[in-house]
């Protein structure tokens, strides 16, 4: 089976994206490397934009991989899967900026099995575990990425945050409460085992 994206999953994935860098930009601007542009000419124009582009480059891979973690592994298995922005919590996100917090759902994918077929509980939860297993790579990865400095000072900061939001995406995800990942995972091999 191929992994196709409609048009509409690759357009929520670039709104998804832009409104995620938006919601960023401000909070992770500090961490971002200024430039002699930056610091001599003070373009702020030029400074929100190198401000967004950072906050995408920082945080949306960990969401978006994430997400196509759950989408590849259930295609993997036979089902459908299908991308979707989550924009009532995206515009949620973007009220809460304002008030100096952040919190938010930026995606989710939408999992079904074709009709007349019985999936095991088990198939459930490795497809909920591999959105989560994608960040502990990637938290894993820039862990030694930084200890033994592969990207050299300039990415540093890059991957710092990399390995934060990871982290925190890996360690939240896996709560088990219901509608995270953890609950999915841990409901589905408590229903395969007993």
């Amino acid at each position: 089976m191929a992994f196709v994206f409609t048009l509409r999953e690759i357009l929520d994935i670039v709104i998804m994206s832009i409104i995620v860098g938006i919601i960023f930009m401000d909070f992770l601007k500090k961490f971002r490397p200024v430039s002699i542009e930056d610091y001599y000419f003070q373009n702020k124009i030029k400074s929100a934009v190198n401000d967004f582009k950072f906050a995408v480059i920082a945080t949306v891979p960990a969401i978006l991989l994430h997400e196509l973690g759950h989408k590849f592994i259930a295609m993997a298995f036979g089902l459908t899967a299908i991308f979707h922005a989550a924009y009532l919590w995206l515009g949620i996100g973007l009220i809460l900026k304002f008030t100096g917090m952040v919190f938010f759902i930026p995606a989710y994918i939408s999992i079904g099995a074709p009709a007349g077929i019985s999936v095991p509980s088990y198939v459930f939860s490795i497809v909920a575990f591999a959105g989560p297993a994608v960040n502990l790579i990637l938290w894993i990865l820039a862990y030694f990425a930084i200890k033994r400095n592969w990207f050299g000072d300039k990415y540093k900061s890059l991957i710092y945050l990399t390995k934060q939001i990871n982290m925190f995406l890996f360690l939240f995800n896996m709560l088990p409460l219901p509608g995270f990942d953890g609950y999915q995972v841990y409901s589905g091999l408590f229903q395969y085992i007993f």
